[in-house]
């Protein structure tokens, strides 16, 4: 071989080899999650079966890519799986006692939301059953399938003490509107914005349709409605004084006659009662409530009593959050879904016995239908599971199976991080569940930065589903570590109640000896070290940085900073029951809570982020903040999100915006170079 032709082949040797390594790189970004993916996500939720437990009808919502929003529809399926269809525009579903129809809401006439009726035979004749001028909610249809209760909020009109007589306004005048005249406590909800004035009731309709009648009275809100068995009844929660809005968590049982509207206390004790459920013969009344406390935290009990009031016991307590509580259909006993430990599973409580179990997993398991011959259907995500549909049998809880999964198009092409469930003793000794999501093709001979993400609540709880947000951040290379401080839920009254009068505390070392844990395994970059957290995880966020300066940079978003003005901004009062003492009378407590008392210890660059509509942690609390950074010449940022409230991964566009924007507040600050070999030196250190 000539000289010329070696050189030739070992050029090409040497660009294939280039060309190999080049590829293998971008097919390893390429098989990584990009938050752009988010735009191709989709859901399933609210699976519900037919009374005869062959199809089921559940609600498959998606992101329109277009409009910016969430959209959905109603499909159906058979319960084996088969015959996966579309159904219906709309939502709320739910199947008459016979099943021959489905009842849903839509937009409708005159205007807005409306309940409509779908008939599940061949023709599938569907008809607008009301013309209301306020959106229904709650549909419940009555035992013998001929009517169907919902709430709607009867706006009261204006007190005619406020009327004044204005001048004549000239012709062709542009007057500015009149005011708007407040006089409730609660005013203004996040999401929806100024409260109408007015009271929520209960009315019903015949379900072929006509005039929909009122059958509470008074200027109360009463809640979701239940038909007791016999149809002449319903049962609600609510709170039926003068002056309820005072009532710091107050609310009792009642019963209202269908035909005469008479309504009948049923609940007298202080305290709450919620949810009513009456048993197959109606002879017994399941509900869950807990005995007034002035503690911050409290896990709901649930009690059964007899239709009358009488005879009330608790049958379960200390279960986490319960929800999703049905009878059995011999009344012998009750099943719900229980969210503890960071699982959520089926449990089984007898009238007379302990609460008992059903499934068991690693996951979090909804079952929101179970069927007289025992199947039962829900949605379950797990760490590497976005959320199936999924059925099982009672009398075979352990074999789960897939009806319908989501997003597989995307997870088929990327490859996940590993999330690795850790516990750890706090500084008094107090265990701590938390979870690490590693980057995918993890080396723990390397070393990586760290994100510390912080939830919200504070009574809230992370868990073992799939969550985007971590393996998002865990694809561009950071480990993600997330826990439950004290003050979570799903851990016991005691363990949640742990921050009373005392939110941040100690939850802020539960923090700090977890990211002290991470950083001993060897694989963490001392020198990166993020944090982040939203709402209450604003709370910490800001409160961290005035207690330590070991974090390289951090994002509060939707931070409380100033207690003492936010109890009077955010969208509820009871905040002001979250101290021992009103601020008018000793503010220090207030001010000792306070993350905006301790910001002239803040070395770390801070971005704020908040939705510019925001009403539970108000923009007030990010600007007081942000200035008193900037006055003191910190690095900061105040994101203003367009269009969002509280929450800031709505409308979708927001979700990916703040993914991108936090970590670009990280990437600026990021210390470059080898920490082992640069000595901590590099660009963007301090």
């Amino acid at each position: 071989m000539s000289r010329y032709m070696l050189s030739r082949l070992l050029t090409l040797l040497t660009l294939a080899f280039a060309f190999s390594g080049l590829e293998a790189q971008a097919q390893e970004s390429s098989s990584r999650l990009k938050v752009g993916h988010y735009l191709d996500w989709e859901f399933v939720q609210n699976p519900q079966l037919s009374p005869d437990a062959t199809q089921l009808v559940y609600v498959r919502e998606w992101i329109d890519k277009v409009n910016d929003r969430h959209a959905s529809e109603v499909w159906i399926m058979d319960a084996d799986g088969g015959r996966n269809r579309f159904l219906l525009e709309g939502g709320s579903p739910a199947w008459s006692p016979d099943g021959t129809r489905v009842a849903f809401v839509k937009q409708g006439e005159p205007q807005g939301a409306q309940i409509f009726v779908r008939w599940m035979d061949a023709e599938g004749a569907v008809s607008q059953v009301t013309r209301l001028t306020e959106s229904p909610s709650s549909i419940q249809w009555s035992p013998d399938g001929n009517w169907l209760a919902f709430n709607v909020l009867d706006e009261a009109p204006m007190d005619p003490a406020w009327q004044i007589e204005m001048p004549q306004r000239p012709e062709g005048a542009d007057w500015t509107a009149s005011p708007r005249i407040v006089e409730k406590l609660n005013y203004r909800r996040d999401g929806s914005g100024w409260s109408p004035v007015g009271s929520r009731h209960i009315y019903v309709v015949s379900a072929s349709g006509g005039t929909a009648r009122r059958v509470t009275n008074g200027n109360f809100d009463h809640g979701s409605p239940q038909w007791m068995p016999d149809g002449q009844s319903i049962l609600f929660s609510g709170l039926r004084v003068e002056d309820a809005e005072y009532q710091y968590r107050e609310s009792a049982l009642y019963s209202v006659d269908v035909a005469s509207g008479a309504i009948q206390q049923i609940t007298n004790r202080r305290g709450s009662e919620t949810s009513p459920l009456p048993s197959p013969d109606g002879s017994l009344i399941a509900y869950q409530g807990d005995e007034f406390t002035t503690d911050t935290y409290t896990e709901r009990e649930m009690y059964v009593m007899n239709a009358n009031g009488s005879g009330s016991r608790v049958i379960a307590r200390e279960m986490g959050g319960i929800g999703n509580v049905r009878w059995t259909a011999d009344g012998r006993g009750l099943y719900f879904t229980a969210s503890m430990k960071g699982t959520s599973n089926l449990w089984f409580v007898p009238l007379n016995g302990e609460p008992q179990s059903v499934t068991e997993g690693n996951h979090m398991l909804s079952t929101t239908d179970i069927a007289d011959n025992g199947s039962a259907v829900g949605i379950r995500t797990s760490y590497y599971e976005p959320g199936s549909l999924v059925t099982y049998s009672l009398q075979n809880p352990s074999e789960i199976r897939v009806l319908k999964g989501t997003n597989e198009a995307v997870l088929s092409q990327v490859e996940l991080g590993e999330v690795e469930e850790i516990w750890y003793k706090s500084v008094d000794g107090l265990d701590i569940q938390g979870w690490i999501n590693k980057p995918p093709g993890f080396d723990s001979s390397k070393k990586y930065p760290l994100i510390l993400r912080i939830h919200g609540g504070p009574h809230s709880m992370y868990n073992s589903g799939f969550d985007f947000k971590n393996q998002d951040h865990a694809a561009n290379d950071y480990v993600v570590l997330y826990t439950n401080p004290r003050g979570s839920s799903g851990y016991g009254s005691e363990f949640g109640n742990a921050i009373n009068y005392a939110y941040p505390s100690m939850d802020y070392d539960d923090l700090m000896v977890g990211v002290d844990s991470l950083i001993a395994r060897g694989y963490i970059d001392e020198r990166n070290l993020f944090v982040y957290g939203g709402s209450g995880g604003g709370v910490l966020t800001s409160w961290i940085v005035g207690h330590t300066d070991r974090f390289t940079a951090a994002v509060a978003k939707a931070p409380v900073t100033n207690w003492m003005s936010f109890v009077g901004t955010t969208d509820g009062a009871s905040w002001y029951f979250d101290f021992e003492k009103h601020f008018w009378e000793d503010p220090s407590e207030h001010l000792q809570r306070s993350p905006l008392m301790y910001v002239g210890n803040v070395t770390t660059p801070t971005m704020l982020m908040t939705g510019e509509r925001d009403l539970r942690t108000p923009m007030e609390q990010t600007e007081q903040y942000y200035r008193a950074l900037k006055l003191r010449q910190i690095p900061t940022a105040m994101v203003r999100l367009t269009d969002g409230w509280h929450s800031r991964s709505r409308p979708p566009t927001n979700f990916i915006r703040v993914q991108l924007l936090l970590r670009n507040w990280f990437d600026r600050y990021k210390v470059a170079g080898d920490p082992v070999t640069d000595g901590g030196l590099g660009a963007g250190s301090k």
